[in-house]
Protein backbone atom coordinates (compact mmCIF):
# COMPACT_ATOMS: atom_id res chain seq x y z
CA UNK A 1 0.00 0.00 0.00
CA UNK A 2 1.54 3.61 -1.15
CA UNK A 3 0.34 6.30 1.43
CA UNK A 4 -0.24 9.35 -0.63
CA UNK A 5 -0.42 12.55 1.32
CA UNK A 6 -3.28 15.02 0.90
CA UNK A 7 -2.41 18.28 2.38
CA UNK A 8 -5.27 20.24 0.95
CA UNK A 9 -4.17 21.77 -2.31
CA UNK A 10 -4.02 20.62 -5.99
CA UNK A 11 -5.37 17.74 -7.83
CA UNK A 12 -4.37 14.29 -6.48
CA UNK A 13 -6.53 12.28 -9.02
CA UNK A 14 -3.26 12.25 -11.73
CA UNK A 15 -0.81 10.77 -9.25
CA UNK A 16 -3.49 8.03 -7.97
CA UNK A 17 -4.46 7.37 -11.34
CA UNK A 18 -1.10 6.89 -12.48
CA UNK A 19 -0.41 4.62 -9.83
CA UNK A 20 -3.62 2.80 -10.26
CA UNK A 21 -2.86 2.29 -13.62
CA UNK A 22 0.26 0.61 -12.77
CA UNK A 23 -1.47 -1.89 -10.43
CA UNK A 24 -0.56 -0.51 -7.22
CA UNK A 25 -2.56 0.27 -4.17
CA UNK A 26 -2.93 3.81 -2.80
CA UNK A 27 -4.32 5.30 0.11
CA UNK A 28 -5.26 8.96 0.07
CA UNK A 29 -5.10 10.87 3.35
CA UNK A 30 -4.41 13.65 5.73
CA UNK A 31 -4.42 12.07 9.05
CA UNK A 32 -1.02 12.07 11.29
CA UNK A 33 -2.04 8.25 12.37
CA UNK A 34 -2.12 6.90 8.84
CA UNK A 35 1.23 8.15 7.74
CA UNK A 36 2.19 6.47 11.01
CA UNK A 37 1.31 3.51 10.04
CA UNK A 38 2.43 3.88 6.08
CA UNK A 39 5.07 1.53 4.37
CA UNK A 40 5.99 4.04 1.74
CA UNK A 41 5.18 7.58 1.61
CA UNK A 42 4.23 10.27 -1.55
CA UNK A 43 4.10 13.75 -1.17
CA UNK A 44 3.31 15.29 -4.45
CA UNK A 45 3.41 19.42 -4.06
CA UNK A 46 1.66 21.93 -5.85
CA UNK A 47 1.15 25.80 -5.16
CA UNK A 48 3.89 27.77 -3.01
CA UNK A 49 6.26 26.61 -0.18
CA UNK A 50 4.63 28.32 2.35
CA UNK A 51 1.26 26.89 1.88
CA UNK A 52 2.65 23.06 1.92
CA UNK A 53 5.09 23.96 4.87
CA UNK A 54 1.67 25.69 7.29
CA UNK A 55 -0.63 22.74 6.15
CA UNK A 56 1.72 20.28 7.16
CA UNK A 57 1.81 22.15 10.44
CA UNK A 58 -1.79 22.41 11.17
CA UNK A 59 -2.64 19.02 9.66
CA UNK A 60 -0.02 17.72 12.30
CA UNK A 61 2.04 15.95 9.26
CA UNK A 62 5.27 17.49 10.02
CA UNK A 63 6.70 15.03 12.68
CA UNK A 64 5.16 11.63 11.39
CA UNK A 65 6.70 12.26 7.92
CA UNK A 66 10.01 13.34 8.98
CA UNK A 67 9.75 10.20 12.08
CA UNK A 68 8.88 7.59 9.62
CA UNK A 69 11.00 9.09 6.51
CA UNK A 70 14.69 8.90 9.30
CA UNK A 71 13.59 5.57 10.40
CA UNK A 72 14.02 4.54 6.50
CA UNK A 73 10.27 4.35 5.41
CA UNK A 74 10.36 4.68 1.32
CA UNK A 75 9.47 8.44 0.33
CA UNK A 76 8.41 9.81 -2.58
CA UNK A 77 8.58 13.35 -3.39
CA UNK A 78 7.42 15.38 -6.47
CA UNK A 79 7.78 18.58 -7.63
CA UNK A 80 7.01 20.94 -4.34
CA UNK A 81 7.18 17.73 -2.28
CA UNK A 82 11.56 17.45 -3.61
CA UNK A 83 11.67 21.19 -2.28
CA UNK A 84 9.80 21.02 1.33
CA UNK A 85 12.48 18.36 2.01
CA UNK A 86 14.76 21.72 2.26
CA UNK A 87 14.99 23.87 5.17
CA UNK A 88 13.97 27.35 3.09
CA UNK A 89 13.12 28.60 0.44
CA UNK A 90 13.11 31.60 -1.54
CA UNK A 91 9.90 31.46 -2.63
CA UNK A 92 8.46 31.67 1.12
CA UNK A 93 10.90 33.56 3.39
CA UNK A 94 10.54 32.16 7.06
CA UNK A 95 8.85 29.06 6.12
CA UNK A 96 10.38 26.26 7.95
CA UNK A 97 10.76 23.07 5.39
CA UNK A 98 11.23 19.57 6.71
CA UNK A 99 14.86 19.98 6.93
CA UNK A 100 15.97 16.16 5.64
CA UNK A 101 17.72 17.28 2.73
CA UNK A 102 21.34 19.65 2.75
CA UNK A 103 20.73 23.18 0.63
CA UNK A 104 18.52 25.54 -0.61
CA UNK A 105 15.55 26.18 -2.84
CA UNK A 106 15.91 29.05 -5.69
CA UNK A 107 14.46 30.93 -8.04
CA UNK A 108 14.94 31.28 -12.13
CA UNK A 109 16.94 34.11 -12.81
CA UNK A 110 16.78 33.69 -16.78
CA UNK A 111 14.11 32.54 -19.12
CA UNK A 112 10.39 32.56 -18.91
CA UNK A 113 9.68 31.79 -14.93
CA UNK A 114 7.99 29.32 -14.60
CA UNK A 115 9.29 26.54 -16.50
CA UNK A 116 6.17 25.41 -18.10
CA UNK A 117 6.78 22.15 -20.60
CA UNK A 118 8.59 19.39 -21.14
CA UNK A 119 12.51 19.05 -20.99
CA UNK A 120 15.06 16.63 -20.83
CA UNK A 121 16.10 14.42 -18.00
CA UNK A 122 19.47 13.05 -18.11
CA UNK A 123 20.76 10.52 -15.03
CA UNK A 124 23.42 11.11 -13.32
CA UNK A 125 23.43 7.25 -11.78
CA UNK A 126 22.19 4.28 -12.96
CA UNK A 127 18.64 2.68 -11.46
CA UNK A 128 15.72 4.60 -11.16
CA UNK A 129 15.16 6.30 -14.79
CA UNK A 130 16.88 6.87 -17.88
CA UNK A 131 17.29 9.44 -19.93
CA UNK A 132 13.81 11.14 -21.42
CA UNK A 133 11.54 14.06 -21.53
CA UNK A 134 9.59 15.00 -18.63
CA UNK A 135 7.01 17.74 -17.98
CA UNK A 136 7.89 20.46 -15.50
CA UNK A 137 6.35 23.10 -14.02
CA UNK A 138 8.43 25.18 -11.69
CA UNK A 139 9.84 28.43 -10.37
CA UNK A 140 11.99 27.07 -8.03
CA UNK A 141 14.59 24.90 -8.34
CA UNK A 142 16.91 23.26 -5.75
CA UNK A 143 20.77 23.65 -4.79
CA UNK A 144 21.97 20.31 -3.07
CA UNK A 145 24.73 18.23 -2.65
CA UNK A 146 26.08 16.43 -5.58
CA UNK A 147 26.18 13.28 -3.98
CA UNK A 148 22.45 13.85 -3.67
CA UNK A 149 21.54 14.62 -7.48
CA UNK A 150 20.06 11.49 -9.44
CA UNK A 151 19.11 13.26 -12.56
CA UNK A 152 19.88 16.63 -13.95
CA UNK A 153 18.42 19.06 -16.30
CA UNK A 154 19.20 22.39 -18.47
CA UNK A 155 17.06 25.64 -18.18
CA UNK A 156 18.25 28.72 -19.78
CA UNK A 157 21.64 28.30 -19.01
CA UNK A 158 20.57 26.82 -15.50
CA UNK A 159 21.78 23.43 -14.70
CA UNK A 160 19.47 21.99 -11.92
CA UNK A 161 18.23 18.45 -10.18
CA UNK A 162 15.45 17.37 -11.68
CA UNK A 163 15.82 14.14 -9.91
CA UNK A 164 17.89 13.21 -6.25
CA UNK A 165 18.12 10.29 -3.99
CA UNK A 166 19.48 9.50 -0.76
CA UNK A 167 18.92 6.13 1.15
CA UNK A 168 14.91 5.33 1.57
CA UNK A 169 14.49 9.39 -0.28
CA UNK A 170 13.65 9.96 -3.52
CA UNK A 171 12.41 12.89 -5.32
CA UNK A 172 11.65 14.59 -8.94
CA UNK A 173 10.82 17.89 -9.55
CA UNK A 174 9.40 16.59 -12.81
CA UNK A 175 5.81 15.47 -12.93
CA UNK A 176 6.81 11.83 -13.59
CA UNK A 177 2.50 11.17 -13.94
CA UNK A 178 1.92 13.67 -16.43
CA UNK A 179 4.75 12.61 -18.25
CA UNK A 180 4.00 9.89 -20.25
CA UNK A 181 4.80 6.45 -20.48
CA UNK A 182 8.69 7.40 -19.40
CA UNK A 183 7.50 8.88 -16.07
CA UNK A 184 4.82 6.14 -15.30
CA UNK A 185 7.95 3.56 -15.83
CA UNK A 186 9.61 6.23 -13.13
CA UNK A 187 6.68 5.39 -11.02
CA UNK A 188 6.71 1.74 -11.54
CA UNK A 189 10.06 1.29 -10.62
CA UNK A 190 10.02 3.36 -7.96
CA UNK A 191 6.85 1.91 -6.29
CA UNK A 192 8.48 -1.71 -6.80
CA UNK A 193 11.87 -0.55 -5.12
CA UNK A 194 9.39 1.26 -2.38
CA UNK A 195 8.27 -2.22 -1.77
CA UNK A 196 10.93 -4.79 -1.50
CA UNK A 197 12.59 -1.76 0.61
Amino acid sequence: MITIIDYGAGNLSSVVNAFAKLGFKVKVTDAPKDVEKATSIVLPGVGSFGYLCDALDEKGLREPIISKVTAGTPYLGICLGMQVLFETSEESPGAKGLGMMKGKVVRFTSGKVPQLGWNEVLPKKKGLLEQGYAYFANSYYAKCSKSDILAATEYYGVTFPSAMQRKNITALQFHPEKSGAWGLEVLRRWAQCSQNE
